[in-house]
């Protein structure tokens, strides 16, 4: 975190990134990173391929967001919450080589991609590492700075209901309270996104789960065709595994959501010492202990299988 700092009190120009499909770790940390440069009077430009999703646009952004880089790119870009450098998308991840990446992330696994890497898998956001460099660069948490903090470690525990929920992070959240934080108009705005359409699509993904293991494997399945049916695309599916896992007899609930003809893009979520993470692992991916996921080739069918198999033998369930 020191050298992070350093870093941002000589720099003058930074490029601030995240993971493409952002999730609200993901878009707090960005935009909360955004206003640190900012009251230091930094030039910075906020980038993600993917854009800010429709389900943020309350965020208050110290800047755009772009969805295409600059010509040329500053002397550092700070990457947050990628666990593995391909997260940071094709365009940027082509052209490292022109800049100096500082890599800030928690997930296990991370590589140490960056040209300096601060990976801290013991914090339970990336938002809480942020917030952690504010105050070492003398920023009170507060105002639009305190709002991007909270929304980043608020959806990324859970609402403070996962397992990494530290006592750090909830102390955090009362030092932002005792600043000024509306807590019930952030939870507010950050809740009350959903869409008629949205909620057609998690109606017919909740019909598609199917239960293995003695009903100890939860499996849910969002094709494109349910996209196409209910005018939603894959911003819409944020949180829904977490729904599924609440099944009283499921200890690894998954989604498989297909990202082309036989190609899905899977998800797991587990509770306590089901590590997730290490199955996720086998086929590439990656992830926390108890929120993976990764890419996984093959027909639906033989995906599913494949992955229940897994998980089935892995944290012997049989």
């Amino acid at each position: 975190m020191r050298r992070v700092s350093d870093i941002i009190r000589e720099g003058d120009d930074f490029l601030v990134a995240a993971h493409f499909n952002p999730d609200g770790d993901a878009i707090g940390s960005t935009c909360a990173m955004g206003h640190i440069l900012a009251r230091l009077g930094k030039r910075f430009a906020l980038y993600n391929p993917s854009g800010l999703p429709e389900t943020y646009n309350f965020v208050p952004l110290p800047a755009p967001i772009m969805t295409t880089l600059p010509d040329t790119l500053p002397l550092w870009t700070i990457v947050l919450d990628c666990g593995a450098a391909e997260r940071m998308g094709h365009d940027l991840l082509a052209r490292t080589g022109e800049t100096r990446v500082v890599n800030i992330d928690h997930h296990l696994g991370n590589g140490d991609y960056g040209s300096v890497n601060w990976v801290a898998v013991d914090q339970p956001a990336v938002g809480t590492m942020v917030a952690l460099l504010a105050k070492d660069l003398g920023l009170s948490l507060d105002g639009p700075l305190a709002e991007c903090i909270y929304l980043a470690v608020s959806t990324d525990t859970g609402f403070f209901t996962y397992g990494s929920t530290t006592p750090e992070s909830l102390e955090l959240t009362a030092e932002m309270l005792r600043a000024g934080l509306d807590l019930a108009n952030l939870n507010m705005r950050i809740n009350k996104q959903w869409t008629e359409e949205r909620l057609r699509l998690w109606t017919e993904v909740m019909g598609s789960v199917t239960l293995f293991a003695d009903k100890q494997v939860a499996v849910g399945t969002i094709t494109r065709a349910m996209f196409e049916r209910t005018g939603t695309d894959s911003q819409d599916t944020e949180n829904l595994i977490n729904t599924i896992r609440r099944l009283k007899s499921v200890r690894v609930a998954m989604v498989l959501r297909e990202e082309a003809p036989d190609t899905y893009k899977f998800s797991l979520r587990s509770y306590g010492d089901d590590n997730v993470q290490a199955i996720a692992a086998l086929f590439g991916g990656g992830g926390h202990k108890n929120a993976a996921g990764g890419s996984i080739n093959a027909p639906l069918d033989e995906a599913r299988d494949k992955l229940v198999r897994t998980i089935t033998q892995s944290l012997e369930l049989a």
